[in-house]
């Protein structure tokens, strides 16, 4: 009977011994694969520290774009109301223009001075207008390219 006690106690300890081995070998394993995790991890906050830097950089440009295409809009902004006035100025002329021909019309069976004199006005408004149209086409060119050189 001894005998069956010190063969099951000899059974106990080398299935001790075999569980030991094995458990080893699986620790030794979990930790290359935990250290394998850990190089990744790094790996992986290196890039992401590159992708944020890429990142505030490319918002930074884009900041700087935005505030440039404000500052054009306005520019623009203020062109087109300058060609608005012009505009505006022109449709004055133009009425005053038809004005004075209907005025012209209906005082020159009456008065052929006076009509000679309209005429002459007339002149002088539409010699007006043409400088006043090249003089502000002058203006409009040299703004053009002046804001095209300071850009």
């Amino acid at each position: 009977m001894e005998l069956f006690l010190y063969i099951s106690g000899s059974i106990a300890l080398l299935a001790f011994a075999i569980l030991c081995i094995y458990l080893i070998q699986t620790l030794k394993s979990a930790k290359k694969t935990l250290e394998h995790t850990a190089t990744t991890v790094e790996a992986l906050e290196k890039q992401l520290q590159g992708i944020s830097s890429e990142s505030e950089q490319l918002l930074q440009k884009t900041n700087r774009l935005a505030e440039d295409i404000q500052r054009k809009s306005d520019t623009i902004h203020v062109v087109f109301d300058s060609v608005k006035d012009l505009g505006d100025s022109v449709k004055n002329v133009n009425q005053s223009i038809r004005r004075v021909s209907t005025k012209v019309n209906d005082t020159t069976g009456r008065n052929a001075e006076t009509v000679a004199q309209a005429v002459q006005w007339g002149q002088a408004v539409l010699d007006f207008y043409t400088k006043f149209k090249q003089r502000k086409q002058q203006i409009e060119s040299k703004s053009t390219k002046e804001a095209g050189h300071n850009e």
